[in-house]
C-alpha cells in the first residue's frame, strides 16, 4: 500500500512539472514576439512593412488586349478512303476457262471481256437456233405471198408468223447463254490481283478478280449529331493520312446519311478526293478536318480571362480612370470558337479593350485601382500590341509540329485555289468529284478552294455571329 501512495505522488508531481515548464515556453515566445514587433515599430522607417499586392497596396494583375483575326469553324474526325466505285467479278455459271484478257494492276474499260470460259456448246445452239430463224423466215415469206393470191388460209399465215417469234426466242436464248460464260469489266477501272489461272475450272459465283475505279475516292468518316445541323454537300474537308505525312488533300462532301446512328449519335459523311494522280489507295486511314465556314474579324482574347460565374462569362477590363489611373471594370461576354489557349468573344468587347488575365480575384468591386505588371521584363501590352499591329484576318495560331511542304497548303475558305492538284500533277480535265453536283448552290466555288457558306441566317447578317464552341469528334 505504501509503494503504490509513493508512485501516485511521483506521477502527480511528475505532471505538474511538464505542465509548469509548458505554460513557461508559451508566455516566453510570445514576449519575445511582442518585444520583436516593438523594435520594429521604434525602427520606423528603417522596417517598412510590404504590402502583398503591390506598392501602396494597389493590387497587380497581369493584361492582354483583344486581337483581331481569322477564326475558322471546324471540327476534326477520322475514317477510310474508299473506291468510288469496287467490284468482285464473278461467274454466273460454272465453266472452264479458256482465256484470261487482262494482266494483274492493269487498267481495263467498260465492256471489256475480261474472263472467256468454254463455250463451244453455247455457241453451237446459236447456230442451230439461227438455222431454225432463217428457215422460220423463208416460210413466213412464202405463206404471206401465197395468201394474196387465195392460195392458202390466213390460219397458214398466223402459224407461220409465231412459228418465226418462237426461232427469234430461241435464238435470243442461246445468245444469252453464250454471253454468260464471258466476264465483262462493269465499268473503267484497274484490275486487281487475280486469283485463277487458264485452265481452271470454276463454279458459279468463285472470285476471279476485283476492279477499282480510284480516279476518285471517297472517305467516309462519322461526325456528332450536334454538327448535323451544319454539315451539307459543297462543303470542304482537309485530309491528312497518315500512309503520306506532310501531304494535305481537299475532300468535297458529297452526301450526308439522313439516318443517325442511334448507337454511337453520330452521322455519316462521305466526301470526295480527286485521285487522278493515283496517289490514294483504298483503305488508307484518313484524319478529317471539316470546315463549316469562317470568322474574318474575330475578336480573341486568352482563355484565362473569363471568368464564370452563375452560367454567364466574364472578364475584367481594364479602363483609363482621372490622373492615368487604371481602374477594374466587370463586363459580361458572350463566346463563340474555343482554340487552345484563346477564345472568341461575340458581345461586349471591342478591339483594343485590355482586359486582365491573372489577378481578377484581387479586384473585388468595379474601379478599383490596378497596377499592370510587367511580364518578362517587358510591359504586358507590348506583346498583345505586336499581334494586333498583324494584318487583320490572318490566323497567329502557331503551325502544328512537323514538316509541311509550302506547296501544299491547308486550304482556307475564301484563300487561293487550294486542291489536290498541290499534291502533285493530275491529268487534264473536269474534277471527277463535281460530277453531279450542279444542284449543289457552292459546289462549283467549293472545288475550286471555296467551301459553300452556311445558310444560318445569324452567320449572314452584318453582324459578327455567336458561334458554337468547337469539339473534335
Amino acid at each position: 500500500m505504501a509503494l503504490k501512495a509513493i508512485h501516485t505522488v511521483v506521477a502527480v508531481i511528475g505532471i505538474a512539472a511538464l505542465s509548469g515548464g509548458a505554460w513557461w515556453y508559451q508566455n516566453r515566445s510570445t514576449s519575445s514576439s511582442t518585444s520583436g514587433a516593438a523594435v520594429a515599430a521604434a525602427g520606423g522607417a528603417s522596417a517598412p512593412a510590404r504590402p502583398a499586392s503591390g506598392a501602396g497596396g494597389t493590387p497587380a494583375v497581369e493584361t492582354a488586349q483583344v486581337l483581331v483575326m481569322k477564326l475558322i469553324d471546324d471540327t476534326q474526325a477520322v475514317g477510310s478512303l474508299r473506291s468510288r466505285q469496287s467490284v468482285v467479278l464473278r461467274p454466273e455459271v460454272s465453266g472452264r476457262i479458256t482465256q484470261l484478257n487482262f494482266r494483274d494492276g492493269q487498267r481495263v474499260r467498260k465492256g471489256q471481256v475480261l474472263v472467256q470460259f468454254d463455250d463451244q456448246l453455247p455457241r453451237a445452239q446459236v447456230q442451230q437456233s439461227l438455222a431454225e430463224l432463217s428457215i422460220a423466215q423463208a416460210n413466213h415469206k412464202r405463206n404471206q405471198e401465197l395468201v394474196t393470191q387465195n392460195f392458202i388460209s390466213q390460219r397458214s399465215v398466223d402459224e407461220s408468223s409465231a412459228n418465226l417469234q418462237v426461232a427469234q426466242a430461241k435464238l435470243a436464248l442461246s445468245q444469252a447463254t453464250a454471253q454468260r460464260l464471258k466476264v465483262i469489266a462493269p465499268f473503267d477501272g484497274i484490275a486487281g490481283i487475280r486469283t485463277v489461272n487458264v485452265g481452271d475450272y470454276l463454279k458459279d459465283g468463285a472470285d476471279v478478280v476485283n476492279i477499282e475505279d480510284i480516279d476518285a475516292v471517297f472517305v467516309d468518316f462519322r461526325l456528332p449529331e450536334r454538327f448535323q445541323a451544319k454539315v451539307r454537300r459543297g462543303q470542304q474537308a482537309s485530309v491528312e493520312l497518315d500512309a503520306l505525312p506532310g501531304r494535305k488533300f481537299v475532300s468535297i462532301i458529297q452526301a450526308v446519311d439522313p439516318l443517325i446512328d442511334a448507337n454511337g449519335r453520330s452521322v455519316g459523311v462521305r466526301g470526295c478526293i480527286d485521285n487522278r494522280a493515283a496517289q490514294l489507295r483504298p483503305g488508307m486511314f484518313a484524319r478529317v478536318t471539316t470546315v463549316f465556314g469562317q470568322r474574318d474579324n474575330a475578336l480573341v482574347i486568352p482563355e484565362e480571362a473569363i471568368v464564370p460565374q452563375g452560367g454567364r462569362q466574364f472578364v475584367v477590363k481594364v479602363v483609363d480612370g482621372p490622373e492615368g489611373a487604371k481602374l477594374s471594370q466587370r463586363v459580361e461576354v458572350k463566346v463563340g470558337l474555343r482554340r487552345p489557349g484563346q477564345v472568341e468573344v461575340t458581345s461586349g468587347l471591342n478591339e483594343g479593350d485590355r482586359v486582365i488575365t491573372a489577378g481578377q480575384q484581387r479586384v473585388q468591386k468595379d474601379g478599383t485601382a490596378v497596377r499592370i505588371m510587367q511580364v518578362g521584363g517587358a510591359p504586358a501590352a507590348s506583346a498583345p500590341a505586336a499581334a494586333a499591329s498583324a494584318t487583320p484576318g490572318t490566323a497567329t495560331a502557331a503551325p502544328a509540329p512537323g514538316p509541311t511542304p509550302a506547296s501544299v497548303p491547308m486550304p482556307v475558305p475564301g484563300a487561293a485555289p487550294a486542291t489536290a492538284q498541290s499534291v502533285a500533277a493530275k491529268p487534264a480535265g473536269p474534277n471527277p468529284c463535281l460530277a453531279g453536283m450542279a444542284d449543289v448552290g457552292d459546289a462549283a466555288g467549293a472545288g475550286q478552294g471555296k467551301p459553300g457558306r452556311s445558310t444560318d441566317p445569324a452567320k449572314s447578317a452584318p453582324q459578327r455571329p455567336v458561334a458554337p464552341q468547337r469539339s473534335p469528334a
